[in-house]
């Protein structure tokens, strides 16, 4: 059994009495701590006296883990990956420890404003299962990413039978009965928000602005964030690898369709077709699908390959939920 299995175990056999878990995943979030906790803290507090606000250090360089320890609250607990496993896997990191009732999802640069927990509470207690908040505006971001970023998750709806909520991130609220489920989602190129709608159940959206970062800059590098869409895309839509077969189909026919013309300008037309350039650029051409072919099977290969190697989704380097849950 594998580390991340006997997290899954060992929390879904706790008992607790926690209303309301916040997970929060950082790297090099230092400057936005203090304000961040207070916010939340705050939210909670007006919806709950039972909550705990769980806070993942996703390997950060800079002094995060430090000013996380400086936090005088019992209700805050933060976990320290050994390394930068990435954003899915720190919040998956989160969301093992969690004991909550209600588990909500946000990331710890404020570009989603805490206040707006106490919303997707609200309709939680309505009785829906997942409650994710979708952007109105998105302030601080330039055009390339708003535009790319409406193109994939209108892409990726094409491409998939899973209803994936367009302007959406993974700020969010998910109920235990979805947390469960998530759980037994082994694979590692974990994708939330796309594996939370594939479970259905009863969701809903809560409307808000997001907001320009204050401090730092943002983890989410283009490479990243290409890496995300394909991850998105190969986990929930096998369309890509349908692509190759048709193109392989295509290519194979319109080769034929060149040889019967090639044999007939020689044997009947008595004219040979000449042309290195021609020559050329088909090769270049057919080549080219070929490499596209060959890269498009390796992405859901090397899925495959991550999965069963059986590694653990992320390794703890420190922690303060089990020492002061136990005492």
């Amino acid at each position: 059994m594998n580390t991340h299995t006997f997290i899954t175990c060992s929390s879904m056999q706790t008992n607790s009495s926690t209303t309301l878990s916040i997970v929060t995943p950082l790297f090099n979030e230092e400057g936005n701590i203090a304000e961040l906790h207070q916010r939340l803290s705050a939210t909670a507090k007006s919806i709950t006296d039972e909550y705990e606000i769980i806070y993942v250090d996703d390997g950060s360089t800079d002094s995060t883990l430090s000013r996380l320890k400086a936090l005088e609250d019992p209700r805050a607990f933060y976990i320290q990956l050994s390394r930068n496993f990435g954003h899915q896997l720190a919040v998956m990191a989160g969301l093992d420890h969690a004991r909550g009732e209600a588990i909500v999802i946000i990331d710890g640069d404020m570009q989603d404003p805490p206040e707006v927990i106490f919303d997707l509470y609200s309709k939680y207690k309505e009785g829906f299962n997942v409650v994710y908040a979708k952007r109105n505006k998105r302030n601080g971001e330039n055009v390339f990413k708003k535009v790319t970023a409406k193109l994939f998750y209108r892409l990726l709806n094409k491409l998939t039978s899973v209803d994936i909520p367009v302007d959406t991130g993974d700020f969010r609220l998910i109920d235990r009965k979805v947390l469960t489920y998530l759980k037994q989602m082994p694979e590692h190129n974990k994708f939330l928000r796309g594996q939370i709608a594939w479970l259905g159940m009863n969701q809903t959206e809560v409307l808000y602005d997001r907001e320009a970062r204050a401090h730092g800059t943002t983890g989410y590098t283009f490479k990243k964030m290409l890496s995300l869409a394909i991850t998105g895309i190969t986990s929930f839509s096998d369309s890509p690898l349908r692509l190759v077969t048709r193109l392989g189909l295509w290519i194979s026919l319109l080769s034929f369709l060149l040889i019967l013309y090639a044999l007939y300008a020689h044997f009947i037309a008595h004219e040979t077709i000449t042309g290195w350039t021609s020559l050329i650029l088909a090769i270049s051409f057919f080549g080219g699908i070929q490499l596209l072919s060959l890269g498009i099977i390796g992405e859901y290969l090397g899925r495959i390959h991550h999965n069963v190697r059986n590694r653990p989704l992320y390794v703890v380097q420190e922690s303060t939920l089990e020492k002061e849950r136990t005492e």
